[in-house]
């Protein structure tokens, strides 16, 4: 029996490489991938991009935005990336988007900020960094989802990605 395409959450902190395996990992599940950050207001970014961090009153209707997104390709399959450090920023998508399964991209704040500060052109500077860490809270043992390590290319991580999903057992009908 083929099993029905996931819809998958992309997770981590900043610098952990959503917005580079999102797009692999769709391609590699034959899905369409919806970039998280397209999501927010720009009152948002514009906080951001100022180095102020965003506070959950803001974080809200971003959330319910890719949620509304995922429940609709529900059956149908698809990836986006949202950062959803906190259970409740994963709770308010799932309340969105119960079929939504998460893959949580996690490594050495070391590498992440080195990776950070070699970006161009993205509105989260690497002195976030720390707030993000703070705020993160990692999968729970009854999340749908995996934790998979950035280390290694991009195609790597992708392909560890999609391996950790197939392995998750079905979604109870």
């Amino acid at each position: 029996m083929m099993r029905t395409p996931q819809v998958v959450v992309v997770m981590g902190v900043a610098g952990t490489g959503k917005t580079t395996i999102g797009p692999l990992l769709a391609a590699r599940l034959g899905v369409p991938y919806a970039e998280g950050d397209d999501f927010h207001p720009k009152a948002s970014i514009d906080k951001m991009s100022a180095g102020i961090p965003l506070q959950d009153a803001d974080r809200w209707p971003w959330l319910d935005a890719i949620g509304h997104w995922a429940h609709g390709r529900a059956g149908l399959g698809g990836v986006v990336s949202s950062s959803a450090l906190k259970r409740s920023y994963r709770d308010r998508l799932r309340s969105v988007a119960p079929e939504v399964v998460f893959v949580h991209l996690t490594g050495e704040r070391k590498l992440i900020e080195d990776r950070m500060a070699q970006r161009r052109g993205h509105f989260m500077p690497t002195a976030l960094l720390d707030s993000q860490f703070a705020t993160l809270q990692p999968l729970q043992p009854d999340e749908a989802g995996v934790s998979v390590d950035v280390g290694g290319s991009p195609q790597e991580i992708a392909e560890r990605a999609a391996r950790a999903l197939e392995a998750l057992p079905p979604a109870s009908e």
